[in-house]
């Protein structure tokens, strides 16, 4: 019986997901995934040695030579042969991020809703928020509520940092690709273009009726490009 596959330990969510060559139109693509790109990031990014990005990766050596010489050639292909790069899946777990903030603890009947947050209102750029409030939701209503700074945490890491405080949904405005889809990654739920007050989305989504609005106005150059627009929805 073949030996389970061990979770790798992902320090940085990725958060570009697709590249393209601009002098072709590429009918192929490549799927690198999310432990091969980590061990790119770590090993040539960084300057780790293969132990350390073992250390960090939380896998044997051995495992990790084999990872990324996967990840090479798979990224030689698509720079050789013009095709599309994908990043997604792989059996993976993220690091936790030290949060220096005492959280209220989240019971197991609670659901725990994270909203980007600016003087009360829904702070409208998710990679950019510098603060979460999050809600503990309970038999359709809010039983406790917190306000807790991301301490400088950006987009590849707010992912990790909501599964860090138990966040099980995420509402905000605007939210590139990327992020979305580092959110799925993580199993947060997403409802993006909303705005307003922080307090009435939340006891909205508690009630079963919170809904999106028409726009997200996302700026979220730094998570796609412009030709790829922004692809908020709220689930």
């Amino acid at each position: 019986m073949p030996r389970p596959t061990r979770c790798r330990r992902i320090g940085s969510i990725p958060a570009y997901r697709s590249f393209s060559p601009d002098d072709v139109n590429p009918t192929d693509s490549v799927a690198l995934t999310i432990d091969e790109y980590e061990a790119i990031r770590l090993l040539d990014k960084e300057g780790l040695t293969q132990e350390e990005c073992a250390q960090r990766m939380n896998i044997s050596r051995t495992t990790v030579t084999a990872i990324y010489d996967s990840a090479r050639k798979k990224t030689a292909d698509v720079i050789v042969n013009g095709k599309r790069l994908l990043i997604s899946g792989g059996c993976c777990e993220y690091e936790p991020i030290e949060i220096n903030q005492n959280i209220i603890e989240k019971r197991s009947t609670y659901m725990r809703v994270a909203v980007t947050y600016e003087n009360g209102e829904i702070f409208q750029h998710f990679g950019h928020t510098e603060q979460f409030k999050i809600y503990d939701i309970e038999d359709g209503k809010i039983v406790s509520q917190q306000v807790i700074d991301t301490n400088g945490y950006g987009h590849g890491a707010l992912a990790g940092f909501l599964n860090t405080v138990k966040a099980d949904v995420i509402i905000c405005g605007g939210i590139g690709m990327g992020a979305q889809i580092a959110l799925s990654d993580a199993g947060i739920t997403l409802c993006a273009g909303v705005s307003g007050s922080a307090d009435a989305a939340a006891k909205a989504f508690a009630e079963g009726k919170l809904v999106s609005s028409s726009e997200s106005n996302c700026n979220c150059h730094e998570e796609h490009s412009e030709s790829e627009g922004c692809n908020c929805h709220c689930h």
